[in-house]
């Protein structure tokens, strides 16, 4: 598959197009990456370099790959962190060029906004337009369980909760949903949730905890969950091989003990897992 993805940059370290690109060009697509911002390195270091681009930007580079006749080839748009509501504009509308361009195409939004924890941290203004125009225009969404509150404006505790959250997000646009970092009251201590729901019914995976954190490991599994999605047509078996390779990935991470994830040193996770997670199927 052919995937125009639009998020970050880092030089140093494996945040946005930095931690989504390899992994997809692992399994054998190819990915036409562009950057909306391009900093040293991420900002949860307290200190960068770089800047933040703008929408006329993003635009002029897709028209740029139009002229090569190639938007009729691209098979999906995947996209991140949006450093201003204007570069969404630019993303939003690239999407509806490209689905014009070949009508097959789908279009994933991971709509970086917040995290349990932390809050908000993107620029005001992101958080809305995530909300009111991005989720709307797109066929998957990969929301962590600060996001899937934020964007349904339910509280979530229970899997119950979880799962009208999400269909209130479907019935808004996106046909799937795959929420990450899930815990509800029924989550053990040492495990951590994820779940999918879609067209083909909704699942629910389990993975140990790991004591790990590091950046970049959202923008991976968005990515791994999009081109397995997309190549496959089934939520399950995405899911499945998403959340097995990021576990991998992150466990390796966490052995070296690592402060950036090991995209490099731990790619035969994307393409083999060392352990594979089956989900459950939710009644």
């Amino acid at each position: 598959m052919n995937i125009l993805s639009i998020q970050s940059w880092v030089a140093y370290g494996h945040v946005g197009n930095a931690s989504a690109v390899f992994p997809m060009q692992r399994l054998g697509h190819e990915v036409w990456a562009i950057h909306t911002v391009q900093f040293s390195n991420h900002t949860g270091y307290g200190a960068w370099k770089g800047r933040v681009y703008d929408g006329p930007m993003i635009e002029e580079l897709v028209e740029g790959i139009a002229e090569r006749g190639a938007l009729a080839r691209c098979d999906g748009v995947l996209s991140g962190y949006m450093g201003s509501p204007d570069i969404g504009t630019a993303i939003v509308g690239t999407a509806r060029r490209v689905k014009q361009a070949n009508p097959a195409a789908l279009y994933c939004c991971d709509p970086v906004i917040g995290d349990v924890g932390r809050g908000i941290f993107v620029r005001p203004g992101i958080p809305e337009f995530m909300r009111d125009q991005a989720v709307p225009a797109a066929d998957i969404i990969t929301p962590n369980h600060f996001e899937l509150e934020y964007l349904s404006g339910r509280t979530v505790t229970t899997l119950a909760d979880a799962r009208a959250a999400v269909e209130a997000i479907r019935a808004n646009g996106p046909r799937i949903v795959m929420v990450t970092s899930l815990i509800v009251e029924d989550t053990p201590d040492d495990s951590i949730d994820l779940i999918a729901c879609g067209p083909n019914g909704a699942f629910r995976l389990r993975t140990p905890r790991l004591s790990v954190s590091v950046n970049g490991a959202g923008d991976a599994i968005a990515a791994l969950f999009f081109v397995h999605c997309a190549d496959k047509g089934d939520e399950a078996h995405a899911l499945s091989r998403a959340a097995s390779s990021v576990y991998g990935l992150l466990r390796r991470t966490e052995a070296a003990g690592s402060r950036e994830i090991l995209t490099v040193a731990a790619q035969d996770e994307f393409v083999a897992p060392t352990q594979i997670f089956t989900p459950e199927r939710l009644a």
